[in-house]
């Protein structure tokens, strides 16, 4: 007899977050199966790639991206080079200069530079914040009362500062925040119910849930993802029901095989660029058949790789 293939079919569905405004608003979320089964369902919205520009100016020696981003002096001009990326649905502003233990930067020099980026983009603004829970805390707040009306995603919201972003940012202000956890569904889960109990609607939020490079404890996160995905589907657990957001690039740019030079690791292992580029990619590529929704990276090449593997698997 032949094989008749039954479509498995799900209860529930995640939430769909709009991110952005106007024609190129981008929706998160929304797919009622596993990751890429299209064969079961239509896949309502893709995964999404986004363009990491960091508030320092992009790493010009690595030749390849130098060249990209040649005469792009000012962040907000990298940032509006950033969009012409193909494949590139928003652009990340991580604001690394204000982490306290650094630079420092003011808030009021930040939100002075993320309303110079949302005015130069024409896509979508997520915006990372400088690691410290208490600073990001009072940034993310002033810089959604300076984008009003952007439709912006603030990550991330954790267990030490969430109340002041979901209140500040998404209840005043009606932006779109990542709950941050640490690659544990529990932990997760929690986070969401916290902030929910503050009147916060699914459809203002989305998880991160936190990613390793690939090889570096990567089976964690895919176990993770998995889990959470199959709660929200077929448990129908509404507190698990969010699109997750992963900074890849972040991760995978701080690893050795990324960051040493020639020099220093083994012959054959080739050029540090093309290294990089390879773990973003594999990363991202986990990051996203284990079941998330968006996926933050930092080289042009990365992005353009990543949302062709997106459109030829969708």
């Amino acid at each position: 007899m032949p094989f008749k293939r039954v479509p498995q079919k799900f209860p529930a569905s995640i939430k769909e977050v709009v991110i952005g405004t106007g024609d190129k608003a981008i929706t998160l979320g929304g797919e009622n199966v596993l990751p890429f089964y299209s064969f079961d369902e239509e896949i309502k919205n893709p995964p999404r790639v986004g363009v990491e520009v960091s508030d320092l100016g992009p790493n010009r020696d690595l030749p390849e991206l130098g060249e990209f981003y040649a005469g792009a002096e000012k962040i907000a001009d990298v940032a509006k080079r950033a969009c012409t990326i193909p494949g590139a649905s928003f652009i990340s502003l991580s604001l690394e200069s204000a982490d306290p233990n650094g630079a420092n930067k003011s808030i009021e020099d930040c939100v002075a530079l993320c309303k110079e980026v949302a005015d130069a983009i024409n896509i979508p603004l997520v915006i990372q914040g400088s690691k410290n829970v208490e600073k990001d805390g009072q940034l993310f707040v002033k810089i959604a009362d300076a984008l009003q009306g952007k439709n912006v995603l603030f990550m991330s919201a954790k267990e030490e500062n969430y109340k002041a972003i979901a209140v500040g940012a998404v209840q005043a202000y009606g932006q779109k925040i990542s709950a941050e956890s640490a690659v544990d569904i529990n932990l997760a889960k929690q986070l969401n119910v916290l902030i929910s109990q503050l009147g916060i609607k699914n459809e203002s939020l989305v998880m991160n849930v936190g990613t390793a490079a690939a090889g570096y404890g990567f089976e964690y996160v895919v176990s993770t993802m998995d889990r959470i995905k199959l709660a929200a589907l077929t448990q129908n657990d509404d507190k698990l029901q969010m699109p997750i957001i992963t900074s890849v690039g972040e991760q995978t740019w701080s690893v050795g095989e990324s960051f040493k030079s020639e020099a220093e690791v083994p012959a054959g292992w080739g050029p540090q660029e093309q290294r990089g580029i390879a773990m973003e990619v594999a990363t991202a590529a986990a990051a996203i058949a284990a079941g998330s929704n968006a996926v933050i990276l930092r080289h042009p090449a990365s992005v353009a790789a990543v949302s062709k593997l997106i459109a030829e698997l969708v």
